[in-house]
């Protein structure tokens, strides 16, 4: 193993604050977080974290100093063949000792082991890395994950759904690879495109860590009148003449339902009226957008006589100008 003083680029001379910077300095560097998906900089991180671990505590640096411990916190053997990590009896200890020492030396592998599963050997060894975290990410020991684990991986899923299902909301039920099924919420106003986070309904975590989220791509289906701009419902309604001449109060579809709206008198094609809220829910801290209907005056499919002997008769005195402004020179 490399010398743990060159891993994080200090002297041996360095102070314990001088480790320490340059701890700080070097796991915001290489830390997972901010460098996603790279396992050379995932095991330069891993590298510096362990050599922490036992220079930034001043007594585990005097043991590697005077030689008792490894770069991996191991103890070094002592007296050759019949040395105390060797089995052998060690006079310094009372009677038994060498029983709780093997006892204690197996506990230690047993331990050193279980780190090592993580990708982090010497962790067993106390003190260090975890205790700069909070300073670093902004939180303490208990509330962040081991950051030396890695959780299972995401698993995308997508449906499709009806406009009117988007806008109320719905749910949906997903049958996943290991044959489990979830009834799945979809909140009132979900746009095409959004995602809905399961956790922990992802990949198995590796060694116990967490699993992986899933998650759940919308898509919502067009409608055949209503189109959606935002949390905004649009709407082109025809309109017979005689409703837009003398106005008139109609029938609208929404997508609560059908409501009442009144349409001026003289309206023309293009005109838009506006149903306050009566458009998809928008964030929490916000109201419903709105509905706005645009009116299209429509004449019948088929001649109707009395209808062209009016317009003629009206039209002899009821000439006016619409097309002024559309002049190209």
């Amino acid at each position: 193993m490399r010398d743990l003083y060159s891993i994080l680029e200090v002297p041996r001379s360095a102070s314990q604050d001088d480790i320490k910077k340059a701890y700080r300095r070097l796991a915001k560097e290489l830390h997972p977080d901010h460098n996603p998906n790279d396992r050379i900089v995932a095991d330069r991180f891993k590298e510096v974290s362990s050599a922490y671990k036992i220079l930034g505590d001043i007594k585990q640096r005097g043991r590697y100093d005077r030689g008792e411990i490894d770069g991996n916190g191991n103890q070094r053997a002592r007296g050759g063949p019949g040395g105390f990590n060797a089995g052998g009896f060690d006079p310094g200890q009372p009677q038994g000792g060498h029983r709780a020492g093997a006892r204690r030396g197996s506990r230690a592998r047993e331990e050193s082991e279980f780190f090592r599963q993580f990708g982090f050997e010497g962790a067993a060894t106390g003190g260090g890395p975890e205790d700069i975290f909070s300073d670093l990410f902004g939180q303490g020991r208990r509330e962040r994950p081991n950051p030396f684990t890695e959780r299972g991986a995401d698993r995308t899923y997508a449906i499709r759904i009806g406009f009117l299902d988007s806008a109320r909301g719905t749910k949906r039920r997903i049958t996943l690879p290991s044959g489990k099924t979830l009834d799945v919420k979809i909140p009132a106003g979900i746009d095409s495109g959004q995602q809905i986070r399961l956790k922990g309904q992802g990949e198995a975590g590796p060694h116990g860590a967490p699993a992986g989220d899933a998650l759940i791509e919308v898509n919502v289906d067009a409608h055949a009148f209503f189109t959606r701009k935002g949390d905004d419902i649009h709407l082109d309604l025809p309109i017979t003449l005689p409703e837009a001449v003398l106005g008139s109060r109609i029938r609208v579809p929404t997508i609560d339902g059908m409501v009442n709206l009144s349409v001026p008198k003289g309206s023309n094609s293009g005109t838009v009226l506006r149903l306050k809220e009566k458009g998809v829910p928008g964030d929490k801290a916000q109201r419903r957008g709105d509905q706005y209907v645009k009116l299209i005056v429509t004449l019948p499919d088929t001649a109707d006589a009395e209808l062209e002997k009016l317009i003629r008769k009206w039209g002899k005195d009821g000439e006016y100008e619409v097309r002024r402004r559309f002049v190209v020179d």
